[in-house]
């Protein structure tokens, strides 16, 4: 289930709800094959979003196209969700290194409920959060602004803790990227290491959300979609 893979991964969080389905359906279209959701709860993170019903509603349209969603839960204690969001159509969940005391628990599950197990890390969380868990993981999820707040920009201290988790992690898992990614920055995150860019206010905050996502797997290379 572990593979490496590039592309872009719109995250709907920047995505007019009005119209989240044809926006969905269009970055599909243009070549995007993961579809990148983000869970907030109000407490691990200070923002409320969305929870497994958005991905229920959004799983025929994504898996239609061949496509997988990726869901990265900013919550507490996530391995009390896991169960929901599989069930409702995601295929692969990430939880984050600072969310649980039972992480090895929670990446299991994860695995169990048959999803692709990430784990995320902070801005100021080291790299050695991840070095006991690589054999449970098939996705590294490297953030890249602090969780939680909007319009931040990318910290560029991390394209050096982007290649310290590649050299750690080997060639296997997914390694994403999340935060300030746009056509100045994800170049420089590729040649770190990353392999998976999520992108949203990049990608729902233009004009044709389609064009978008070709320019960014442009610079990128092509868009290699994940076995799941």
């Amino acid at each position: 289930m572990a593979v490496a893979f590039r592309g872009v991964a719109p995250s709907i969080l920047s995505a007019d709800f009005a119209r989240l389905g044809a926006q969905v359906q269009e970055v599909l279209d243009a070549g995007a094959s993961t579809i990148h959701v983000d869970i907030m709860d109000g407490h691990f993170v200070p923002p409320i979003t969305m929870g497994p019903l958005v991905v229920d509603a959004l799983a025929e349209i994504v898996h239609g196209a061949g496509g997988v969603i990726d869901v990265h839960m900013m919550v507490e204690r996530p391995e009390r969700y896991v169960e929901d969001f599989a069930s409702a159509g995601a295929d692969g969940i990430t939880v984050h290194a600072e969310a649980t005391p039972h992480l090895h628990y929670a990446l299991a599950a994860v695995r169990e409920a048959g999803c692709r197990a990430g784990l995320a890390i902070c801005p100021g969380t080291p790299v050695g959060a991840v070095a006991e868990l690589v054999a449970d993981v098939d996705l590294v999820l490297c953030m890249t602004v602090d969780p939680g707040w909007g319009g931040q920009a990318f910290l560029p201290h991390s394209l050096d803790k982007l290649t310290r988790l590649r050299r750690m992690i080997g060639d296997a898992p997914a390694l994403e990227v999340d935060g300030g990614i746009d056509v100045s920055t994800i170049g420089q995150v590729a040649t770190a290491g990353a392999t998976l860019f999520v992108a949203g206010s990049a990608v729902f905050g233009t004009d044709d959300p389609g064009d978008a996502v070709r320019k960014l797997a442009e610079v990128v290379g092509p868009v290699v979609r994940p076995a799941v």
